[in-house]
């Protein structure tokens, strides 16, 4: 692959000067070695002044702000200097005719003017009062609302500081912000480090004993940028400040504590390089260059000194891997593992406790069904034991004990429910003591100080939402912290239970049904099908489910079912999902429906189907492919049509293009490309009579708007009512509290009124 295969970016630009009749949205298409990419400028003047954004469909990129940009005598020149391009156009004959420069290359650039730029959703969206006449079908003298499961924590987020001198939290003020606060646990005072803004911080952490980082994307873009603040909120610092730019967190450094590696795609957006950032002042230094876009690296292997031990390659566009190690010794990186990307091979860890450095524990499924973890001799290229594995399931965490000499402390993997074996002695009688205290909830550690003289437990069940509380090793006394939904009473929730079934080719599949208490009286309810995102490598999980609880509340039983291509069940039930979108993943989460109506709990005819993502995909062709099961459907930010999905991936998502072709369907194989039209809601739209509500995010750069607004624009085009929710400060799934609520009372009103008890 060329260098310059993709060549735009999503970059800032901006006017300054008034253009007057060329104000508008102006439209134009690069042609990039055969690459079409469509960019539009939306031009307007505000107090005498042009400000203008920018939006780039096939990335997901709307409304980005610009600055820079001069109009004299029809001449228009823009520049942005950081990502070195220039555009200079000539305005005549109701068009700007011009070239686009970056890189070396010149090409051509005309624009015009459009009407709409159809990338919003405001001739489409249902109005306020739209949305609230269904939200209000939800109507009854219910026990819980939708703000008792929907709500964010007034308190949340507990860790520690490494010292154990602080304890940090987050807290919701009146207005619904999460601010950080950070309690001396000597003195008890209380400070707030950070203050939440407009913009939501999606996670936090400490890095050492007087600083915290955290995490800020604009509305849901994901172009995620890393922070850092003092405890007392000075020195906030942008440790990421770059436009477009994506940013995360590799590797804190236990010997150099104001330090961090981020991975960034700062100087191509179609790959991640990493970066080693002082924390304090936000300087950096590119500790490796990732310029092969023809093997380009997908992930990095750093030891705990911050030295570079080795990375995985992505090969043929995801198709395959290779990864590369540097042995002890040894001055350059050598090729250790080469697999189809259906196989697993990681480095957990090194094996610290060894005099060998080349020892490290690894997940790997290379030569077995399941992935196991294994102690592995990287220079020597062979596992020297197995540590753990599962007959059933794939074997997923190790925990090493830095006090304790590295020795191995706890091993994990999600099964029916996540399941963990206390390995060292001084874990086995930590988990004997906490087992007993908390019977019939699954407990986990949360945090801890360096020295292990405090521990943070959260303690939950399919019931129970959770409670913190701290364990004190001095005195082996534990006391609770915060409950996190004091409000809902465990006795009122409904039952998770995990169930097993077999698909009507024969495949184990399993799943869980969150059923009401009226069942457990013999009542038949309405059921909620609720298949999961992805697909590929994700999983439903046992535990307190908000959504399923909150549905619960109205009667109704939620389905999940895992079905192939779900993560954690081996290699070859991953395998039996390849290019099975909209085809036998579908029959598996009907034979799951099947399975929970033979067993008497739910009545046939009250049956809806609801997700998000691919389970937005999966409701829209289950109300496709059968029509005659379902009474509704709601498609959360929902795959509409598989070519146009594939086609507004983001940048860093090429050099997977053809991985995604091997679970999906390869549009350039015409066999496939057959079948990916066959199964596109978009392309079956005759097929879609039962109601359907449609939400999403504007923001949203893994599915794109537009995904939502042709399915919405089809069907009502042949007189078919869809009410739509947008979002313009959300992205792929909601996260601001008062959207949230907002979305599940239309949802519980829509259900209400198609839904009948």
């Amino acid at each position: 692959m060329k260098k310059y295969s993709i060549l735009i970016v999503l970059f800032v630009l901006g006017l300054t000067n008034s253009f007057g009749q060329e104000m508008g949205s102006w439209k134009g298409i690069l042609n990039v070695q055969g690459n079409e990419l469509e960019v539009i400028f939306n031009l307007k003047e505000v107090n005498n002044q042009l400000t203008s954004t920018m939006d780039i469909p096939a990335q997901g990129a709307m409304g980005l702000p610009m600055d820079a940009t001069v109009l004299t005598n029809n001449n228009l020149e823009i520049n942005f200097t950081q990502a070195g391009i220039v555009y200079k156009g000539i305005y005549k004959n109701e068009k700007f005719t011009g070239t686009y420069y970056q890189g070396g290359l010149a090409l051509p650039l005309e624009l015009e003017k459009l009407t709409k730029t159809g990338l919003d959703a405001k001739d489409l969206e249902s109005s306020e009062a739209q949305l609230k006449a269904i939200a209000d079908f939800d109507k009854g003298s219910f026990k819980y609302s939708v703000e008792d499961f929907m709500e964010t924590s007034k308190v949340s987020a507990f860790q520690y500081a490494p010292n154990g001198k602080y304890l940090s939290y987050r807290e919701k003020d009146a207005s619904g912000k999460n601010h950080v606060y950070v309690k001396n646990t000597a003195t008890n005072e209380i400070i707030k480090a950070l203050a939440e803004t407009n913009r939501v911080i999606k996670g936090y952490g400490w890095i050492n004993d007087n600083r915290l980082l955290y995490v800020m994307d604009k509305d849901g873009d994901e172009k995620t940028h890393i922070y850092a603040v003092n405890i007392d909120g000075t020195n906030n610092v942008d440790l990421t400040p770059f436009e477009g730019v994506t940013a995360g967190l590799l590797n804190g450094l236990e010997e150099q504590e104001d330090y961090i590696i981020a991975l960034m795609n700062k100087d191509n957006l179609q790959v991640f390089e990493p970066y080693k950032i002082n924390i304090n002042t936000g300087a950096l230094e590119k500790l490796y260059s990732n310029t092969d876009l023809s093997k380009p690296i997908s992930s990095y292997l750093f030891d705990k000194e911050g030295v570079l031990r080795g990375y995985a390659k992505y090969i043929n566009q995801g198709l395959s891997f290779e990864y590369y190690y540097k042995g002890s010794g040894s001055g350059e990186y050598t090729l250790l593992v080469e697999a189809e990307s259906n196989n697993t091979f990681g480095v957990l860890t090194f094996n610290y406790a060894s005099n060998n450095p080349d020892e490290a524990y690894v997940i790997t499924n290379i030569d077995s069904d399941k992935t196991r973890i294994v102690l592995y001799d990287l220079k020597k290229k062979q596992i020297i034991k197995e540590i753990f594995s599962h007959d059933k399931y794939d074997v997923s965490s190790i925990v090493l004990d830095e006090l304790r000499n590295y020795e191995i402390a706890l091993l994990g993997y999600n099964g029916a429910k996540y399941e963990t074996k206390a390995v060292s002695k001084y874990y086995q009688k930590l988990y004997k003591k906490w087992s007993k205290e908390f019977k019939g909830s699954k407990f986990s550690i949360a945090g801890r100080t360096k020295d292990n003289s405090k521990y943070l437990l959260l303690v939950a069940s399919d019931k129970n939402p959770g409670q913190y509380y701290e364990y004190q090793a001095v005195n082996q006394k534990t006391k609770l912290l915060y409950d996190l939904k004091p409000k809902l009473i465990e006795g009122d929730m409904a039952e998770q239970r995990p169930i097993t079934f077999t698909s009507r080719d024969g495949l184990t599949i399993h799943g869980y049904i969150t059923l009401p208490k009226s069942v457990l009286a013999g009542k038949k309810v309405p059921l909620i099908v609720n298949p999961h995102g992805g697909p590929q490598g994700v999983r439903d999980s046992w535990g307190f489910n908000p959504e399923a609880q909150l549905f619960a509340s109205r009667g109704y039983a939620t389905l999940q079912v895992n079905f192939r291509i779900s993560g954690g069940y081996g290699k070859a039930f991953f395998e039996a999902g390849f290019k099975q979108c909209g085809r036998k993943i579908m029959d598996d989460i009907e034979d799951g429906v099947n399975y929970v109506l033979e067993q008497g709990w739910v009545d046939k005819d009250n049956i809806a189907i609801y997700g998000a993502s691919h389970g937005g995909y999966a409701t829209l062709m289950g109300l496709v492919k059968t029509p005659e099961l379902y009474t509704c459907g709601v498609d959360y930010v929902g795959i509409s049509n598989i070519e146009t999905f594939f086609k507004s991936f983001p940048p860093h998502w090429n050099e997977q293009k053809k991985l995604v072709y091997k679970y999906w369907y390869d549009l350039e194989d015409e066999a496939e490309l057959a079948i990916a039209k066959q199964v596109s809601p978009i392309n079956n739209v005759d097929k879609i009579t039962k109601p359907l509500f449609v939400i999403q995010g504007a923001n949203d750069p893994r599915v794109n708007i537009n995904e939502s607004n042709q399915i919405v624009k089809a069907l009502r085009a042949k007189g078919f009512e869809v009410p739509y929710m947008v979002k313009y400060n959300e992205g792929h799934g909601f996260v601001r509290e008062e959207n949230k609520i907002e979305l599940y009372k239309v949802m519980l009103g829509f259900f209400a009124q198609n839904l009948k008890q």
